[in-house]
Parts: structure tokens; C-alpha cells; sequence
């Protein structure tokens, strides 16, 4: 019965013939955080408020949202996938969360009730959302891109349409009773940050210590000798793309009670943002490889650029996702040589 989860871990070993980690990996697992680091002190020198508690605690917060959904899109990446409608997606479950809890308000009787019912219901509809792709990719044998690049437009279309091109927004005293998820903190910690740390912990456990995560990495590797490892495919590929969709569930959960409100531009290229912190965290395009160590700082690497960039007014603001897609493109050009 350890037969199929041997086999993947050699799948997983197969780019290592010596027994030992070639260079172009070593560098990518330490570049990130060499990265982060110079930033930091790129951003002291150009700004002293860069270097304030409040300033770091902003970052992390503003941070946590992209960070959990790149979570998530990490275990998609390894298995050889792409998910291109997570924004859309969390823009559609902000939107049902909010038409949901102002309705069970009234219905229920219990404003906390209703309050606590939403945010469950956000981390319900991402595994649906993501059950819904997986499904397509693995069962209907369609490719990840045309899947989520479908969804895409769709669920921001049926947003608008439920938002009748406007915005959908919690009652004033609803909004004042979900506000602590967003604007409270556990031991001098914001919520949101507490959060993305608790995903990141539980992530790496699965990614790392787990026969689902070995059989992830096992499909990105080589998907046709994980079959011939006995390795449920179709399971794992479905089982991934759930996994995506609570976490870009819990990262609407929390994300809701800041502005109270969806819109169409709701989520707006957060999947830019998450492909990107994946990649510059040192996962591998064409899957097999990744961290989730990599990732958390390839989020908090991406944010950091952000606020220097909104500090220091070195270009503008509205240059920020462009500054993000130069990254992207620059680590995929770096990564030609590494498989």
C-alpha cells in the first residue's frame, strides 16, 4: 500500500540525480528573502516612515488577502495549473455574502447569527467555485486556462448583474458588527495577518507532510508516471482546485468587513497579484516545485514593492500591477534554465 506514495516521491526526486539540490533551486529558495531584505532596506533609506511598526503591521495586513489566495494557488502551480479567475471569483462571494447576511438579518432574527452564517458561507462557495473548476480541468479534460478564463468573465458578470452595475453594501449595523474581523487583533497582531499566518502554517503541513501534497508535486513533476504510480490523478487535481477556492473564500471572509461593500472592481487582477507571488516565491511555472515559505514571501516581497512605490512616489501609483507584471515576466525568463 506505500508502493504509490514512494513512487511519487521519487517522481518528485527525479530532477535530483546526485542525491543533492542543484544550484538554480538553492537560489530560488533563498533569492526571495535575499530580495525581501534589500527592499526593506531600500525602502528605510528612501522613507524613514517605511521603518514604523504601523507602517510594517499595513503592509502584512493589506498583505494577508493576496496571501491567503496565493496559498492556495501555490498546490494549483506545483500540480502543473493555473487558476486565472480567483479575483472574479472573490468579487462574486464578496457580493453573495453581503446580499445573504442583509437578508438572514431580518429572516433569522440574529444580526450576529446572520454575521456568522456569511462568513461560512464564503468559505462554502469557494470549495463549490473550486470543486466546479476542478471538475472541468480533471473530469472534462478542458485546460486550466480556457476553465478559469470562462469563469473569470463570468463571475464578475453575474456580480454586476446582482450589484445591477453598482455596488452591493451591508447594512450600516451589520457592517459595524463585522468590522472586528477585519479592523481587530490577537496580541498586538490584525486579524486578516493572524489569519494568513495560520493558512500559511496549515499549507505547508499539507504541502510538505502529507501524501496529498507528495502526490501534488508527483503530477506536477510528471503527470503520466504519477498514473503509472497509482496515484488518483483526477482526485488530486479536483482536490486542489477546492483547496484554491476556500482559501479565496477565507480570504473574502475577511475582506468583506473593510469596505462593507462589492463592486465590479472588486478583486480586480488579485490574480495577477497571486500567480505573481507564487512565481517570485520560486515556484516553478511548469509545476513539480514550489514553497509555501517561497510564497508567503513572495506576497509580503510584492506588497513591499507596492508601499515603496506609494511612499516614495518614485513612479505612480497606478503603475503598480504593470510593476508586478515586469516581475512575473522577469522570473519566468530566469527560470528557462531550471528544468
Amino acid at each position: 500500500m506505500s508502493q504509490p506514495d514512494s513512487t511519487a516521491e521519487a517522481v518528485v526526486d527525479m530532477r535530483r540525480p546526485n542525491g543533492g539540490t542543484p544550484w538554480p533551486e538553492r537560489l530560488a529558495s533563498v533569492g526571495p528573502i535575499v530580495g525581501l531584505v534589500l527592499l526593506c532596506l531600500v525602502g528605510a533609506a528612501l522613507n524613514g516612515d517605511f521603518a514604523t511598526l504601523d507602517n510594517a503591521l499595513n503592509v502584512l495586513t493589506r498583505t494577508s488577502f493576496i496571501g491567503i489566495i496565493a496559498v492556495g494557488m501555490c498546490f494549483v502551480i506545483i500540480l502543473g495549473g493555473i487558476d486565472l479567475s480567483v479575483g472574479s471569483m472573490a468579487a462574486l462571494i464578496a457580493g453573495c455574502v453581503i446580499m445573504f447576511i442583509n437578508w438572514a438579518a431580518g429572516s433569522l432574527g440574529s444580526p450576529l447569527l446572520a454575521v456568522a452564517a456569511g462568513a461560512g458561507l464564503a468559505v462554502v462557495l469557494g470549495a463549490l467555485f473550486g470543486l466546479a473548476h476542478g471538475v472541468l480541468i480533471a473530469r472534462g479534460r478542458i485546460e486550466p486556462f480556457i476553465v478559469t478564463l470562462g469563469t473569470l468573465g463570468i463571475y464578475r458578470a453575474y456580480l454586476t448583474y446582482f450589484a445591477d452595475g453598482g455596488a452591493l453594501t451591508l447594512q450600516n449595523e451589520l457592517a459595524d458588527l463585522y468590522a472586528p474581523v477585519y479592523y481587530g487583533s490577537i496580541l498586538g497582531l490584525p486579524i486578516p495577518v493572524v489569519a494568513f499566518l495560520v493558512v500559511a502554517i496549515i499549507g505547508a503541513a499539507i504541502l510538505n507532510k502529507t501524501a496529498f501534497g507528495r502526490h501534488v508535486q508527483a503530477i506536477g513533476s510528471n503527470e503520466t508516471v504519477a498514473r503509472y504510480a497509482a496515484v488518483d490523478v483526477e482526485r488530486v487535481k479536483i482536490l486542489t482546485y477546492m483547496l484554491l477556492g476556500i482559501c479565496v473564500g477565507i480570504a473574502t471572509l475577511f475582506y468583506v468587513p473593510r469596505l462593507a461593500s462589492a463592486s465590479p472592481t472588486t478583486g480586480l487582477l488579485w490574480e495577477l497579484e497571486a500567480i505573481a507571488a507564487v512565481i517570485v516565491g520560486g515556484a516553478a511555472l511548469k509545476g513539480g516545485q514550489g514553497s509555501i515559505v517561497g510564497t508567503v514571501v513572495g506576497a509580503i516581497l510584492l506588497s513591499v514593492i507596492s508601499n515603496i512605490l506609494n511612499l516614495t512616489s518614485l513612479i505612480s501609483v497606478y503603475l503598480n500591477a504593470a510593476v508586478q507584471g515586469f516581475v512575473i515576466i522577469t522570473v519566468a525568463f530566469l527560470q528557462k534554465g531550471r528544468r
